[in-house]
């Protein structure tokens, strides 16, 4: 089994690195194979509402960035997102990727764990911890949880590493996703719904 920590940091080795790393540590020490996948600091385009990804099952937008993420999404068993807190929300690189990614290919990813980890100097966590998780409940995703809300503090990595809560919530969140990935393989699977998918559009006046 494999879990892909995506850091969505402009920093390769920065403080969400440190956060993902022992995420990744407590994952390998429970026997899960870990990938870490950084986005980097090009410029990364947003989703431009074209729906070419229903004819296409991808993104008509042919950049390296998405290109390398959709497939290690798609075999991967467990997804990890980090992210730094900017004005209390997610890298809007990292949005614009997720956005992308989520809409053309949300379906092949339903099911598999999902997790956020957010860094901050000081505030704005919360928010962005939210936002991340929104990719995953609408892609029927099960959230996996810590003993906190997932964040670490801190300016550089240095601060990360004195933030003895933080790291241990990232630990707890790598042994609760290897729990969960275990459980899945051992289980039965998924209950689907015996019915068709709704999809709701009111007309105009309503």
């Amino acid at each position: 089994m494999k879990v892909l920590l995506i850091n969505g940091s402009p920093h390769k080795e920065g403080c969400t690195y440190t956060a993902l790393r022992e995420v990744a540590g407590a994952l390998e020490k429970n026997g899960i194979e870990t990938e870490l996948f950084h986005i980097g600091a090009k410029p990364v385009y947003g989703c431009t509402a074209c729906n070419k990804c229903f004819e296409l099952g991808r993104c008509v937008l042919n950049d390296e960035a998405y290109n390398a993420l959709l497939d290690r999404c798609i075999e991967a068993d467990g997804l990890v997102i980090g992210t730094p807190v900017y004005f209390a929300g997610a890298n809007g690189s990292l949005c614009a990727l997720l956005d992308r990614l989520f809409f053309s290919a949300g379906s092949r990813l339903r099911y598999k764990p999902g997790a956020a980890v957010v860094s901050c100097r000081r505030g704005g966590a919360s928010a962005a911890f939210d936002r991340l998780n929104k990719y995953f409940t609408i892609s029927q995703m099960p959230v996996v949880s810590s003993q906190y809300w997932n964040s670490v503090h801190g300016f550089e990595p240095s601060d990360v590493k004195k933030d003895l809560e933080g790291l241990q919530t990232m630990r707890a969140l790598g042994a609760n996703m290897a729990w969960l990935l275990k459980s899945i393989r051992a289980g039965e699977g998924p209950i689907e719904l015996d019915e068709p998918k709704a999809f709701t559009s009111f007309p105009d006046g309503l």
